[in-house]
Formats: C-alpha cells, structure tokens, sequence
C-alpha cells in the first residue's frame, strides 16, 4: 500500500474517506490528517457555544476522540466535517448540561469576550494591519452579541462558507430555517454595527496615527 504523507493534509491531495479507509485498517497515525484539516472550523463551530478557550480545546479534544472511536459508524456517502460538527455540537450541549447551562436554542445566550480568529492571508503593511485588526474586532464583538442560534448558522455559513444543505444537515433543521436565521442574523449584525459606529468617537485621533504625528511634531520643534 501507498505510503501517505502526513504534510499531504496542507492541500487536500488525499480524500477524507480514502484517509478513514486506512484508518480503519490500521494506520491511526493518520488520524492527524483529519484533526489538522479541521480544526479552525470545529474551534468556531464550537466557539458559538463555549465561552472559556480552556473549555473550547477540551471539547475539540473530547469531539475527535469520540469521533475516531465511532470512526467505523462514519457513512463514507456523507462528508465527514458534517459528521464531526454534529459531534461537536453535541459535545458543546452537554458540556454547558454539566455546568448548569440549560440552552434552548431559540431564545437563551451565551455571552463571552474572547475573539474569534478570521485569519487573513493578504500582506498588509503596519497601518492596514491595524485598520484591520480594528474593524476585524468590531465585527467579532458584533457576532459575540448574536443569540447562539443565530451566531453558529452565520459563523458557519459566512466564516466558514459551508452550504446551506450541509448546516441544515448538521443542525438538524430545514434550509427554509437556515436562510431565515442567515438573513436575520445579518440584519442584526448591520444594527449592531451601526451602534458601534455611530457615536462621536468613530473618527477619534488616537492609536498609531497620534504617535507618529506628535513624534513628528516633536522631533521639528
């Protein structure tokens, strides 16, 4: 049998069932394949529900062993990130059960203040990365203050650009369901965002730019 290289993960070369096959048959080393094609999206999947980082690895971890010891179960037809999401869902409901967090998903929610990473792969000098940085928060702040219902579908659909079907499949709810709480989830966000902005400190002079002027201030007088 062909030898697979762990680093093939990076570009997709290799298929997920191809990779499960020989899981199956012996090869677990290549679980981690799996893990590392998944993990930035089962951290923010779970995120929509988990407040404490600490809280989030556990879940993560305790998500991918129970989805290698149920890894024989895996329908080879499906995709297995829905599969794992699902997992991860589950295990993120009975983690809050544990603590005493009743969550009903169309009314109660999980505030935190941790941000959630999007990363960007563009090469920004000093200033954009600020700019940058600056409105990324804005917008992370602004999903924080979803209700969870609202916050997973649009972090799963927008962030992570998974289809509609494959959400609707994984929470266990209609498309019809999905796009509804898409557009109002973006609606909110709008509101939200115009209430950050709209306020006498949007142009504020401070951060980077205050510097370098009084620097330059300074250094010509």
């Amino acid at each position: 049998m062909e030898a697979i290289n762990i680093n093939d993960f990076s570009d997709h070369q290799i298929k997920d069932a191809d990779v499960i096959k020989r899981i199956l048959s012996g090869e677990k080393e290549l679980y981690e394949i799996l893990v590392r094609r998944n993990n930035q999206r089962l951290y923010r999947v779970i995120r929509s529900y988990i407040k404490e980082e600490t809280e989030i690895e556990d879940v993560m971890q305790n998500s991918y062993i129970k989805a290698y010891n149920k890894l024989y179960q895996f329908n080879s037809d499906s995709q297995f990130s829905t599969w794992l999401i699902r997992i991860a869902i589950n295990e993120s409901l009975a983690e809050l059960k544990k603590k005493g967090k009743t969550l009903y998903l169309n009314n109660n929610d999980i505030n935190d203040d941790h941000v959630l990473e999007i990363p960007d792969h563009r090469q920004l000098n000093p200033q954009e990365k600020m700019a940058q940085t600056e409105t990324k928060h804005l917008l992370e702040n602004a999903i924080d203050q979803l209700s969870i219902k609202y916050r997973t579908v649009y972090v799963m659909k927008e962030v992570e650009e998974i289809s509609l079907k494959e959400i609707a499949t994984t929470l266990n709810i209609s498309v019809a369901n999905v796009k509804i709480r898409l557009h109002r989830s973006k609606e909110m966000l709008k509101e939200s965002l115009f209430k950050l902005t709209n306020n006498t400190d949007v142009f504020e002079f401070g951060y980077s730019r205050c510097d370098r002027v009084t620097e330059k201030v300074m250094s010509s007088i």
